[in-house]
Parts: C-alpha cells; structure tokens; sequence
C-alpha cells in the first residue's frame, strides 16, 4: 500500500513542468511559513529565508546576493497571492505546452523572472520617486505573465470559456492584464508592476523571434547544454537526405495548417488526429 509520502513523490515525478514549477513554489512557501514561526519564537525582526531569496531594490544589496535576481520568483508574500499566481499558472501553463516545449516553458517563465527583476532594479535605481527604497521584489508573478502574453502571441483569437462571463480571446485577457499594471503603477505595489510588465515585454518577444522562424533552444542553447560528454558512436550517411527535409517541411506546413484552425475557430474544434499531431511533435 502506498504511502502519503510515495504518493506525492509520485506524482512530483510524473508531473508536467508547469505543474512541476507549481509544487516547487509551494514547497518554498512552506518554508517561507516555518521560518515566519521561528522569526516569532526567535523574535527576528524580518523573516530571514525570505530575506535570503528576496529581490531588494538597492543595487549595492542585490551585488552581495546575486541569486536573488531568480529566486524571488519562487517566493510569495502570502496565500492569497501564490493561489492566484498558481492557479493561472496551471491553466495559462497546460495551455502553453499544447503549442511549445517543455524547454520553451522553463525559457519564457525564467526570462520572464529575470527580465521583471531587471525592470524592477532598474526602476527603483533610476526614477527618483522609487529611489531610497526599503522595497524587495517577490512572487512568480513575472514568469506567469511571460507565459501569458507568450501564448496569447502565439494564438492570439484562441478563446477561453470563462464562467458568467463566455468566451474571452486570449490576446484581450493578455491586454487586459497589462493595462491594469500600467494604471495601477502610481496605486499600489509599484515593484510588482514593473516586474509583470518586464515578462509581458519578454513573452511577446520571445514569441515574435519564434513566428519569425527563430529556434529558441538555439537562442538559449548554452543555459540548457549538457556538458557530459557523449561516448563516440558511428555515423552512418543518410542516402536520401532530401527525404528528412521533405519531411520536416511537410510537419511544419501542417503545425500552421492547424495554428491557423486554432486562431479562427478555437482548439476545441480540432480533430483527435491534428490534438494527437500537436501533442506528438511538442515532445520532440
């Protein structure tokens, strides 16, 4: 009989990496919830493992802790905030991987974290209403909307049937998104709009250098590149290597045969055949 403990390691493992990020961030909140008990026992001033993982707006702190430029993605301040970034997270994320990699995810939500961190830095160092700062800099959610605006490039008229209110074209939640951080900037959490609109910026050119052609693992090729070396094998020469060219045209022909379908009429109206296609050539 399984255990609670196999179970969850289970189904860890067996995870897609949209729903492998989410476990991460919330493995990480729990500690951020053990460490705020211990502050109270200890009587801390600040909670030190968020302390730790945070992004600070002054430039001179972040230089004695670099990290913090990726792992304040994976921090949130309270529940309220990491439910909601989660729970768009796995439906934004799930729909995502139906049209890119499992690479390409790791590629828009990271840069997405990094790309918000550097707008948020430098905002804080250059505007002089932000300048002299206590602020820091947490939550997932820059890489959630690089996501977002990443897949809404991609297939901006595929529909989302939202409860009460119907059919909603990704590209207008996208825009929606963005318009209410810009006008929300002089309100209230000013870092974390600037941040959001970092990955929004960073998921539509990602997105744009991909519909031009542009091989994104080639572009990040270094970050992801195993430096294990391979044994040697033997190299055959193909006799038809027009064949594989062929191919491949025929593939890619029939990807935007369907992204076409998709943007037009919706996924839902897909066959089985062209899901099973898109599916198929996403693991490869």
């Amino acid at each position: 009989m399984n255990t609670i403990k196999d179970q969850i390691l289970y189904r860890i493992k067996s995870a897609n990496i949209a729903e492998q990020i989410i476990y991460a961030n919330i493995i990480l909140y729990i500690i951020t919830l053990l460490f705020k008990v211990l502050s109270s026992f200890m009587q801390w001033h600040d909670n030190l493992f968020v302390n730790w993982l945070s992004l600070p707006a002054d430039v001179n702190l972040f230089l004695t802790k670099p990290w913090t430029l990726i792992t304040y993605g994976f921090l949130h301040a309270d529940f309220l905030h990491i439910l909601f970034n989660l729970i768009f997270l796995f439906y934004i994320g799930n729909l995502f991987l139906d049209f890119f990699s499992k690479r390409d995810f790791l590629i828009y939500y990271l840069s997405g974290i990094v790309v918000g961190g550097i707008i948020y830095l430098a905002s804080y160092n250059f505007f002089p209403a932000l300048k002299g700062s206590n602020a820091v800099l947490l939550g997932a959610s820059a890489g959630v909307t690089a996501i977002l605006v990443g897949i809404a490039a991609k297939v901006p008229n595929y529909a989302i049937h939202l409860r009460f209110i119907g059919a909603v074209k990704l590209w207008h939640i996208a825009v929606a998104m963005i318009f209410i951080d810009i006008i929300q900037l002089p309100v209230n959490n000013t870092g974390g709009h600037l941040a959001h609109l970092g990955g929004a910026l960073i998921g539509f050119l990602l997105t744009n250098q991909a519909n031009k052609g542009k091989n994104l693992n080639q572009l990040f090729g270094s970050i992801f590149r195993s430096k294990k070396k391979e044994p040697l094998r033997t190299v055959y020469k193909n006799p038809n290597p027009q064949k594989r060219t062929k191919n491949n045209a025929n593939d890619q022909q029939k990807i935007d045969s369907i992204l076409d379908k998709i943007s037009k009429s919706g996924y839902e109206t897909l066959t089985q055949q062209e899901k099973d296609f898109l599916f198929k050539v996403g693991k490869k």
